[in-house]
């Protein structure tokens, strides 16, 4: 029998979708499932751009330019300014999803056994793009004590050698929910200047950011132009996730015309997907306003309830829709699967996503799960209820 490559063998499992088939097994049962585990918003896409493609009349779906319509990019580049980032459609590449943007980066930034620093916990395909793309990934952990906080310079320092190409950030964190601070980043913007490396950013949440703090960008500070790139996405923007529509965003010339040839090997992103999301940018302020509205309530009431139950530890995100739970069990993995297999209340259970799949440190996150508070507010108060009395009866 022919071999499959030790690359193939060694992908990680995603900590978000391995747990489906007990779902599913679940809900075949007779089991209602609360899904806690996956950042895909109940939010309704923008009417103008489902109404976009419905309206397309269209003779023959042909390819787009490689590096995405121009109108398109044209109109990124206008949402960009409105929001203080001043950069023209030639800085931008529209890819198939924020996932292809990241593996075009790392393709174009590093070669095999090259080094990427990731504060972790950190989202979980990142360890996948890296092993796909032959990169280490070599984390700097962040703790629940400080809400998942930038780490101090000095630790990522000391993890930078010759092999050391890139800092990646997620900003506002996917799984924390943490939002950096300008002056987080620009201790983050002095450290790459330094030592010469890329600085990436994964924005795709940068519209969800609360109490009153406003989010700051890399592609905001100034002198980071050769530095800096962002990963950026309509999916969670516009609860568009299955439009897989990205685009990769810098300054630095030499990268995006690297960026383009990974691009055009792909040929195109998809035509069709590119009318919702350049009609999507039309969108008005009053939508996303009424959509953090909306997550603060959901955050509030999910910290909350999660405070009352007795050995657990919760961070309070300041952005996103996630946060990371501690629990007073050994291994959330096995909670996680006996939710499915094993409990019930009320004939509820919930699906949550194991925080261990979302460090690359062994043995870390064993004790912690990921929420995604994509669910309204009485869904989400059931769903701690549910926590609680598991908790009351699981034994490791």
């Amino acid at each position: 029998m022919p071999k499959i490559s030790n690359k193939g063998i060694s992908m990680p499992e995603s900590p978000i979708r391995k747990l489906v088939p007990y779902a599913e097994a679940a809900h075949k049962k007779g089991k209602n499932v609360y899904y806690l585990n996956i950042g895909q918003p109940d939010i309704k896409t923008p009417t103008v751009a489902l109404n976009a493609i419905k309206n397309t009349n269209i003779d023959i779906l042909a390819y787009s330019r490689s590096e995405g319509s121009e109108s398109y990019r044209i109109k990124i580049a206008d949402y960009y300014k409105r929001n203080s980032i001043n950069i023209t459609h030639n800085d931008i590449i529209v890819t198939t999803g924020g996932s292809e943007a990241l593996l075009f980066a790392f393709g174009s930034i590093m070669d095999k056994d090259d080094e990427i620093i990731i504060p972790e916990p950190f989202y979980a395909n990142y360890n996948g793009f890296s092993k796909s793309s032959g990169v280490n990934v070599v984390p700097v952990i962040s703790k629940i004590e400080d809400n998942f906080a930038l780490p101090a310079i000095e630790a990522f320092e000391k993890l930078i050698t010759p092999k050391t190409k890139a800092i990646l950030i997620c900003n506002p964190g996917n799984p924390t929910g943490y939002l950096y601070s300008k002056e987080e980043i620009k201790q983050l913007a002095a450290m790459v200047k330094k030592h010469d490396l890329f600085l990436i950013a994964d924005e795709v949440y940068r519209e969800f950011v609360y109490d009153g703090i406003e989010h700051y960008s890399i592609l905001q500070e100034p002198g980071l132009e050769d530095h800096a790139i962002v990963i950026d996405s309509v999916s969670k923007r516009y609860s568009m996730c299955g439009a897989r529509v990205g685009y990769l965003v810098s300054k630095n010339e030499e990268f995006i015309k690297t960026a383009l040839k990974f691009a055009q090997a792909r040929l195109s992103p998809p035509t069709l997907a590119q009318i919702a999301s350049e009609a999507a940018l039309d969108t008005p302020q009053s939508y996303f306003d009424n959509v953090k509205e909306e997550y603060v309530k959901r955050r509030n009431i999910l910290i909350e309830e999660l405070e009352k139950i007795e050995g657990v530890k919760v961070a309070k995100p300041n952005g996103a829709f996630y946060c990371i739970a501690e629990l007073p069990v050994k291994n959330s993995d096995d909670f996680a699967k006996w939710l499915l297999e094993s409990f019930e209340f009320n004939n509820n259970t919930v699906m949550v996503a194991p925080a261990a799949g979302f460090y690359s440190t062994p043995g870390v996150g064993l004790n912690q799960i990921r929420i995604a508070y994509v669910l309204n507010e009485e869904s989400l108060k059931t769903c701690v209820k549910i926590l609680k009395e598991a908790l009351k009866v699981y034994k490791d």
